[in-house]
């Protein structure tokens, strides 16, 4: 994203306290992310897709269902994925540019057992303390309470060092708190903070979605250069072509034969190797 936001696109909203909290406990949530209109939109896009699949392993969870790709599911989750609010929050630890990494949702079903606490950008094989290199967003369909799944959080755990993560893992150490927030809210919180998804003890599916970015200058979990036909991408406003890569993290990270990857999307154009 290169920062440039639409005029009063943030009309009435300061990210300032919301970066405060994410560097000091480690999350924050803006309750009045999704009004009714869009969390019904929400549910109307994805309602169709739901009923066919079930997590692999016990941490996608094998009650859980989760439907990948989502930003290219639907104009709704486009602008969920870009929304000028989160992305102001975003700016302050990603370098401009930034990617989103991952985009799904999540519906956790009656029965479900709690995910094991992890951090979201363990993959990323740099030692801590560090600064994060992606951030994470849950979004909150249906409210999240103890009984429903609420994701557990470790309070201060996105500072600790390697050696702190891996003697939690096996020794345990704080309590998590349960993220319990209302439906359209959502909680924003650095990679490197322990979390896990709650077990569903109710009788009722709960669901929600994540969506997670990164820096411009590492690898994305989902490949949404082969996940989303160009067709569908040139549809989309150019924040999220942005996001999903057709962007250049100066001097030239991300071109595509020392052209800008947007040329990509003209209907007329071909790779030089393809005119050999």
């Amino acid at each position: 994203m290169d920062g440039n936001l639409p005029p009063n696109a943030l009309a009435g909203f300061d990210p300032a306290p919301h970066v405060a909290e994410m560097n000091g406990r480690g999350w924050t949530i803006i309750e009045d992310f999704l009004d009714e209109v869009r969390l019904a939109a929400f549910r109307a896009a994805i309602e169709p897709r739901l009923g066919a699949y079930r997590g692999r392993n016990a941490f996608e969870g094998l009650t859980t269902e989760r439907i990948y790709t989502l930003v290219g599911r639907g104009r709704v989750f486009e602008d969920i994925a870009s929304d000028p609010r989160l992305m102001a929050v975003l700016a302050a630890f990603l370098k401009p540019n930034f990617l989103l990494s991952a985009s799904h949702a999540i519906c956790i079903y009656p029965g479900e057992q709690a995910q094991s606490l992890h951090t979201d950008d363990a993959f990323y094989n740099v030692p801590r303390p560090r600064p994060p290199i992606g951030i994470s967003v849950i979004g909150a369909v249906d409210a999240f309470t103890v009984e429903n799944g609420a994701t557990r959080m470790i309070p201060g755990s996105h500072r600790w060092s390697s050696a702190e993560v891996d003697a939690f893992r096996t020794a345990g150490g704080p309590k998590p708190e349960p993220l319990e927030m209302p439906a359209g809210a959502i909680a924003v919180f650095p990679g490197t903070l322990v979390h896990g998804a709650g077990a569903n003890r109710s009788a009722r599916p709960r669901l929600a979605y994540t969506s997670q970015y990164c820096q411009p200058w590492v690898r994305t979990q989902e490949n949404f250069y082969l996940a989303i036909p160009k067709d569908r991408v040139r549809t989309m406003a150019p924040p999220v072509q942005s996001l999903l890569g057709y962007s250049i993290t100066p001097p030239f990270l991300g071109m595509v034969s020392a052209s800008h990857p947007l040329k990509c999307l003209d209907e007329d154009w071909a790779p030089p190797i393809t005119r050999d």
